[in-house]
């Protein structure tokens, strides 16, 4: 026969062990049929007041967290989704020619920018509202944060990598070429709509 403080330790460990909350019957099966429930108060005693405890829920007990510590163990996870081609393009010109407004963004892309990608851009909080230009209509205009720099290693936009640097470095394919030239040098191009 089991001594009771072994049995109370084969409780802990199965529960320990356990993929999902068990019943005590389902306990004692594991156990080879011993008498589980006063090993499960003994338990639920020794665990009252520390950071987990056990609790039966539905018939079936598992371990949890203490309620006041649960907030200890809460984790914001950040979901990285990637930017689309246009985001990056918007973000680029932002970065190389604040600050600038929609139109002039617009006219280097020489496509629409929709107003979604300005959006995520700030959400992300690389991009924020500079104020508005000086000119009839008063458009906004847009300029990098201090997160956008602390993001990609910059201590000032001084220290943003020119076209030779990044064609040197490996990091243009044809198609980002072409938009870095237009980012840095205002082109313009003939592509119709955007991702």
């Amino acid at each position: 026969m089991t001594q009771p403080d072994d049995l109370v330790r084969a409780v802990e460990a199965t529960l320990f062990a356990a993929e999902a909350p068990m019943s005590a019957d389902a306990i004692s099966q594991h156990l080879g049929g011993a008498m589980v429930r006063p090993a499960l108060g003994d338990l639920q005693l020794h665990y009252a007041g520390r950071g987990i405890r056990l609790v039966e829920r539905g018939g079936r007990w598992h371990f949890e967290t203490a309620p006041d510590l649960a907030h200890l163990l809460r984790r914001e996870r950040e979901h990285v989704r990637p930017l689309s081609r246009a985001a990056t393009e918007v973000l680029a010109i932002v970065a190389y020619h604040e600050p600038v407004s929609r139109a002039e963004i617009e006219a280097i892309r020489g496509v629409q920018t929709a107003k979604g990608t300005l959006d995520v851009l700030m959400e992300a909080g690389w991009v924020r509202v500079a104020g508005r230009r000086e000119v009839p209509g008063r458009p906004v205009i847009y300029a990098t944060t201090p997160d956008f720099l602390a993001h990609f290693g910059l201590g000032t936009l001084k220290e943003l990598p020119g076209i030779d640097e990044m064609r040197a470095a490996g990091l243009l394919d044809p198609v980002d070429d072409e938009m870095i030239e237009l980012a840095l040098g205002g082109g313009s191009k003939s592509e119709e709509g955007e991702e």
